[in-house]
Order: structure tokens, then sequence, then C-alpha cells
């Protein structure tokens, strides 16, 4: 028998799972792969999290949370559909302010219900759970959790498919506006991640152009990095399928920096620079395109850190049957670890400028806001995007209810500070 223990506040005592005959099975299945996280430790997203929902789950410090959406207030109705077990465990659910303490006994594959929450606001919610007692290695296999009831009548945000990048969340970008008829040789812009928002997983992307980006990535807890691409001509996501004469050529590049290949986004040429950037400094990136021989062009890029007081060369590329200067400005911010989809980050993206062939500096103050596949289809609203305190910034994940209409525009103030910057006597 499951028995349901209403422990505190907000609703009356329900009592035993013979009361709430709800007849739940026809609500809104909310994946657990898709939309749950431990988020008491990001490290053991990976053993307790799985494409069959919550498994391993042993520990009773794990705090899992399971993030949706609703458009209006009221009342919601919840069951965990759950997998077979030979033990009986304890658990303890919670949506705000109400919990309750389920029992899991010896059970084939079901649906256990555990009772009504009222939900106050719109916006996201969560559902909570936290293992009591167990008699058996763990708390319970949970596959999905079911929900209905008048909260859910307008529908629920969560993430239905694509579940991979849905537990990345959404990614966002600032295309800027160039002036026109300009050939781009030049690409300058600076970074600031404001302290506590330098999550594991962030790539704050300063200097893409049409045919790579440039910008630093929190790796780990241990490593940071200044990375730079560029994508191969050739359409394959191997690069070990690339053409010979469609490969990225490297150029030169920086003392300590590695250089390769990437895949599966696209192939092409790689580098990066191990560098323990901090939150809360600014960081400034200089991009060059410049059209050669052989209906080629050459990228070249560099890294100013105040730690450092100089410029630091990363790497430069020569992409084959590629004739141009750098076209399509832009920034972009993503997650790249799955484990911390559910936590917050935000940069400052600041005083951009260009310079054409002709040794002419240009202001970019006017941005575009887009956003990924992940936020166009609604899987995830928690993205924004604009001007604060005249700077452009970008901000994802962390299930947080502000949203920026996307493909909207926003102007910064201009500074009129034109990058001080010897171009001449760059390191080579």
């Amino acid at each position: 028998m499951i028995y349901l223990l209403l422990t505190f506040l907000a609703c009356h005592p329900i009592g035993t799972s013979t009361a709430l005959n709800y007849g739940i099975s026809d609500g809104l299945e909310i994946t657990a792969y898709g939309n749950s996280w431990v988020v008491s430790d990001w490290r053991r997203n990976k053993e307790v999290i799985g494409q069959d929902g919550i498994q391993n789950w042993t520990r009773p410090d794990d705090v899992i949370r399971t993030y949706f959406k609703t458009e209006q207030t009221g009342t919601i109705r919840l069951a965990l559909k759950t997998k077979s077990r030979s033990s009986t465990a304890r658990i303890g659910v919670r949506i705000g302010n109400t919990s309750y303490e389920v029992w899991l006994d010896d059970q084939k594959d079901k649906l256990v219900e555990v009772g009504q929450f009222h939900i106050k606001t719109p916006g996201y919610h969560y559902i909570e759970l936290k293992g009591l007692e167990k008699s058996g290695k763990t708390y319970g296999d949970i596959e999905a959790f079911l929900v209905d009831g008048p909260a859910t009548e307008n529908g629920l945000t969560y993430v239905k498919d694509d579940f991979y990048w849905g537990r990345r969340g959404p990614s966002v970008h600032l295309t800027y506006q160039e002036p026109e008829n300009k050939d781009v040789e030049w690409f300058y812009n600076e970074i600031t991640v404001p302290e506590g928002e330098d999550v594991i997983g962030s790539y704050f992307m300063a200097n893409g152009f049409g045919e790579g980006y440039f910008g630093m990535q929190v790796n780990s807890s241990e490593e940071r990095r200044i990375l730079f691409s560029v994508w191969s001509p050739y359409n394959t996501q191997d690069p070990t399928k690339i053409p010979e004469g469609y490969k990225i050529l490297l150029q030169k590049k920086g003392e300590g920096v590695y250089t390769g290949e990437f895949g599966n986004e696209g192939s092409g040429g790689q580098s990066y620079w191990r560098y323990n950037w901090s939150a809360g400094q600014t960081y400034r990136f200089l991009l060059r395109g410049v059209p050669v021989e052989n209906n080629s062009t050459d990228y070249t890029a560099w890294f100013f850190a105040p730690e450092l007081g100089r410029w630091k060369l990363i790497a430069s590329f020569r992409r084959p049957h590629t004739h141009t200067w750098l076209t399509r400005p832009h920034s972009f911010l993503e997650n790249f670890y799955t484990q911390t989809g559910y936590k917050s980050r935000m940069g400052y993206y600041t005083n951009q400028w260009i310079r054409d062939k002709r040794g002419q500096w240009h202001e970019m103050t006017k941005a575009r806001f887009t956003a990924d596949a992940t936020a166009r289809k609604g899987s995830r609203l928690d993205y924004a995007g604009g001007v604060d305190e005249g700077k452009f910034f970008m901000k994802n994940c962390g299930f947080f209810d502000e949203t920026t209409t996307i493909d909207s525009w926003f102007e910064r103030p201009a500074t009129g500070k034109v990058p001080t910057i010897d171009l001449v006597n760059l390191p080579e």
C-alpha cells in the first residue's frame, strides 16, 4: 500500500492514497530525463539523471528538482510514473510550500498519486524530491511526472523532445549592426562576466563572424579557456572526412596554445589557450580577417587580459574556398554542459567596434537579439538579453521568468572611445 502524508503548510491533511482517486493518468507527462537535475551537486547529474529518468538515486543528501512553467494560477495534481522495484522507500515531494511524504512499496511499474498543490503565481516552478529512508540501495526509479488540474489548462512549458539540447538550455545571440558598404578587416569587443555568473559549462563568445567564433569558456572548476575556431567550408560533422583541399590550415599560434580539429557542430580548425580568467574583470578580444591568395582568407585572433597587460596571439587560420572580409559580427552565450543546465549565467558585452580596410574605426551600438531552436519552439523560456546600464547583456538557463522577445533590436549609448591598439606591432 502507498501511504501519503501531508507534512506541512497550505493544505488540509489528505491521509492515505485511498482518498486520492484523481484519475490523473490522462494528465500531462513531464519526462524526468529532459527536465530534472540534482541541484545539490551538479556533478551527480550524469549518474542520477539518465535517459530512463531518475535512477541510481542512493544518497539522502541528493535534492532533485524537475522544472515546468505555468501560464496561470490554480490547483495542480501530481503523480509519479515509477519503475518496478523490490524494496520500499519513503521520499519527500514538494512544490512551493506544500510537501508530502510518499511511501514506495514493492511494486511493478505504476503511477503513484502524490496529492494536490496550489500554484500562486504563473511562471517557472519545480517538483522537489528528497530521499528520506529506504530498505534497498535506491530510493526508486522515476520515469516521469503526471500533472493535471486548473493550473495546467492553458498548457505547461517543459522540454518534450530533443532532450540533450533541452538540458543544455537555450543559447542566445547578439548580432551587431555594422555600417553598410564597408570591407571589415578588424572586429573588437569586450566581455565582463559578473561574479557568480561564471558557471561551469558557459561559453561567453565575443567575436563571432561568418566562418567562426572567438571567446572564453568555463570548462571545469580547475580549467578555463580562450577558444578560437574556424569552420571548414566542407560540410561534415567528422573532421577526418574533410578533403585535403578543404582543411583549415594553421598559419601561426601563440605560445602554449593548443591547436587541432573539432567536429559535431560542423568541423574545422580549433585553438585554445588555458587561462584562468576571473569574473568581474573586463577582457578584450581582437579579430582580423583578410582575403589572401588562392581563394582563401586568413583569420587571426588576439586576447588581452588586464592581468597580463599585453595582447596575446591565440592563433591564425587560413580557410580555403573563401575570399572575404569579416562578415556578420556577433556574440553569443551558450551552456555546453547538460549537467549545469539548471544554473543561470550572464555576461556584459561592451564597446563593440569594427575597422574597415581603409583604416577607419566604426562603433557598433545597435544589436538584434536572437535565440536557438530550443527557445524558438518554446521548449525553454529562460533566456534574456538587451541593454542594462548602457551595456549589452545576455542571460540564459536557470529557469528565471523574464523572457526577451526574439528578434528584438536594442541600442546602447555610444562611448566614442576608439580602441587604442598598436595594430602594426601585435604579437606574431
